[in-house]
């Protein structure tokens, strides 16, 4: 599980509730059943309107991916590679055929096993290319999902004190009686603000770095791929391979074979 996106969250309303309640203000006062209706009910329904329905059902498959930490190791993959690379530098490519099967990576497994049925190097590129792109393009999907919901649910908060300024326009004769019926028409645009900006952008965000760092996790594989293909040395293999590693990763590399 990914902590950070669960304290984020915990953080994120704590410090609302707390500030309401900083404020002398009474927690039961921001509880409106129309309003949340409106809000979320709104948001949903105007997400469903932008995507396919068969994207909406897998929303919470999605959001699941903001709380789950994928371990991508970049070293331990470059590790993998380089054995890779010796064993086929040594004894041909043919060799790595059992080592495929055994590979849990899906595309790694993938190029492996293109490379050992004598795929050329380009047309190799080309499909993991493709493979790489689609997977990203799905990653994408999950993301404009959330960004939708932050962007709508703001704009549904304001429809809704828009309704319940009407509403109070409309049935108050007491001008003593404005002032709460003013705030709680307010809650609306709390709601929609609130749940904008402390959920759905914060995944939204949270997907599309998740998904540009398996995206260049994915980039690595490839060119590992393509360089054990070419022939090139193990040691050839690995300083292209760490070439994706952070500068952070790198010192913890050199420390490890230190």
């Amino acid at each position: 599980m990914d902590l950070a996106t669960a304290i984020g969250l915990l953080l994120a309303f704590g410090c609302l509730v707390l500030s309401v309640c900083m404020e002398g203000g009474n927690l039961a006062a921001f509880v409106n059943v129309p309003a949340a209706v409106l809000v979320f009910g709104g948001t949903i329904g105007a997400t469903i309107i932008c995507f396919p329905l068969s994207k909406i059902l897998k929303l919470p498959a999605i959001a699941r991916n903001a709380f789950l930490n994928r371990e991508l190791n970049r070293a331990q993959m470059i590790d993998t590679m380089v054995g890779f690379a010796q064993k086929a530098r040594r004894e041909g490519l043919l060799v790595l055929e059992d080592d495929a099967a055994r590979v849990d990576h899906a595309l790694l497994r993938m190029g492996v096993e293109l490379a050992v049925d004598g795929t050329p190097q380009e047309r190799v590129r080309d499909i993991l290319t493709i493979e790489i792109d689609a997977m990203h393009e799905r990653h994408r999907q999950g993301e404009e999902l959330f960004a939708t919901m932050g962007a709508v649910s703001p704009k549904l908060g304001v429809i809704g004190t828009l309704i319940g300024v009407i509403h109070m326009l409309g049935a108050q004769t007491d001008p003593k009686q404005m002032g709460p019926a003013l705030a709680s028409a307010f809650i609306a645009t709390l709601y929609g603000v609130a749940f904008a900006n402390l959920v759905a952008l914060p995944i939204a965000a949270k997907l599309r770095a998740r998904g540009e760092e398996e995206a260049m996790f994915h980039q690595m594989i490839l060119e590992g791929l393509m360089a054990i293909q070419s022939g090139d040395n193990p040691r050839a293999v690995e300083m292209k391979m760490r070439a994706f590693l952070s500068p952070e990763q790198k010192m913890a590399t050199r420390a490890r074979e230190a």
